[in-house]
């Protein structure tokens, strides 16, 4: 059974499920006894993903399977954290756990495009569909077959900085130190600020001690539920892009499930992706509304020096990024041809 066949097979039953409430299942699956599968996150326990997304699948396939398949969470680092995961995943150590796709660049030549290139898609819709419809998941799970491994999209969700300081020019930007990861690396440095990678779990310290800035946390509602609005009162639009959070899942122990517990796994995915989307720019809106009443926070557009130096920024990434290989190319083709038909480009 390919990768394809699985993500393929999972959309189609998945789009069937989403439209009536799924009952529990009953099959041999059941009879053959409980299973228990370790899920190490990169959400620190605080993240409102941690609670809204894993907790809510393990607590919703242990309803639909009757209690026949059980995902016992971690939080960020009880295991292993960031770009540690993967490994520790495909080693067997746990069957499961969620990433950034940015943390897997030396495994995928597409990662960055499943994790978003910045200044590209102006709305959650449009990522949504090139991951799932186009064929950016797919592509990733081609490489990502390899390594045994397999990938599936959580959400798509918006990156906003916040920031302790005010930006007011490029000027200002300059040598700013904002966590970031993957291609918004790249991104924020080609604008002149000084971008560093740190772990959910190490975020917080790091604001609060002045080791960095700003910070990207999704957008306003990782910045709310990891406290980041305590100490960078400046929260930053429009946003630098649309990324995706990612289930990583090892192929060998998906596989020895009985058909009826992997399905039970993947359709839930499937539908948690689109709703769990879709829950999340209603979220933002209302993130956003409790940062300025009880947080106080400032919410501005970055100046139009630094928006004019970051789109310069992101068509030289999508070059750099095509040019890792033939499957990078064609991410890059479903990027420009979506972003073509949307007059973007």
């Amino acid at each position: 059974m390919t990768t394809k066949s699985i993500n393929r097979r999972a959309m189609l039953r998945g789009a069937g499920l989403a439209a009536v409430a799924a009952p529990a299942l009953v099959g041999k699956g059941i009879a053959a006894g409980k299973v228990t599968w370790r899920v190490q996150s990169h959400w620190p326990k605080a993240s409102s993903s941690f609670s809204g997304s894993l907790q809510v699948l393990a607590d919703q396939l242990a309803e639909r399977t009757e209690g026949a398949f059980k995902l016992e969470t971690f939080g960020a680092g009880e295991f292993a954290k960031g770009p540690d995961i993967y490994p520790l995943v495909r080693k067997g150590v746990v069957p499961m756990g969620s990433i950034a796709a940015s943390y897997i660049q030396d495994h995928a030549t597409t990662a960055n495009f499943v994790y978003g290139i910045p200044g590209t898609f102006r709305e959650s819709w449009e990522m949504q569909h090139a991951v799932k419809n186009l064929g950016l998941e797919d592509l990733i799970n081609e490489e990502l077959a390899e390594d045994g491994m397999m990938l599936m999209s959580e959400k798509v969700l918006p990156v906003e900085m916040v920031v302790s300081k005010k930006i007011e020019s490029a000027e200002d930007f300059k040598g700013l130190k904002i966590r970031s990861s993957g291609a918004m690396l790249e991104y924020l440095n080609a604008a002149g600020a000084a971008p560093q990678y740190i772990p959910g779990s190490e975020l917080y310290q790091s604001l609060s001690s002045g080791v960095v800035d700003g910070a990207h946390w999704g957008a306003a509602v990782g910045a709310k539920s990891m406290s980041l609005w305590e100490v960078c009162k400046y929260h930053y639009k429009p946003a630098l892009g649309f990324t995706t959070d990612s289930w990583i899942v090892n192929l060998d122990q998906l596989n020895d499930l009985d058909d009826d517990l992997k399905s039970a796994l993947l359709d839930l995915m499937e539908i948690r992706f689109y709703q769990r989307s879709t829950e999340y720019q209603a979220a933002e809106v209302q993130a956003i509304a409790a940062g300025i009443e009880e947080n106080s926070i400032e919410v501005t557009q970055l100046p139009q020096d630094v928006l004019d130096i970051l789109a310069e920024a992101s068509t030289r990434i999508m070059g750099t990024e095509a040019e890792k290989g033939e499957k990078a190319a064609k991410a890059r083709d479903i990027y420009m041809g979506l972003m073509g038909d949307l007059g973007y480009v």
